[in-house]
């Protein structure tokens, strides 16, 4: 049996729209954090392929629309870690705010449960 949300009492009604809120932002922070985590990735592939280089190979790193030799494989590299540093941290950062929403979303869901058992008794 459905319940209808507009026979439920107001306090039940905002607590839904804070958890739809909160179930967005989620959503939002899980897409952020796949971003992440796909980025994160291409960088470290990138690392191990520079490594299997020599420094007479040309390196050419993409800017926009255009590739670009870059000038040496030091400068290259040290750019590659600098960018995989921010992005586990970026990374570490969505996680934490993940973990957050995830049990606030549960607390809310908690409370409106016990809150519908309350109203559904009387």
């Amino acid at each position: 049996m459905a319940i209808d949300p507009k026979h439920l009492p107001p306090q039940i009604q905002n607590q839904l729209g804070k958890l739809q809120q909160i179930q967005q932002q989620l959503q939002l922070v899980t897409q952020q954090k796949t971003q992440i985590d796909f980025r994160l990735n291409d960088t470290e592939r990138a690392l191990e392929e520079l490594k299997k280089t020599t420094e007479k190979t040309p390196i050419y790193k993409s800017i926009g629309a255009l590739l670009i030799q870059t000038p040496n494989k030091q400068s290259i590299e040290k750019e590659l870690i600098e960018n995989k540093e921010t992005l586990e941290i970026r990374k570490k950062t969505l996680e934490q705010q993940e973990g957050r929403f995830k049990e606030k979303s549960q607390e809310l869901q908690s409370k409106i449960q016990n809150a519908l058992s309350l109203s559904k008794a009387k």
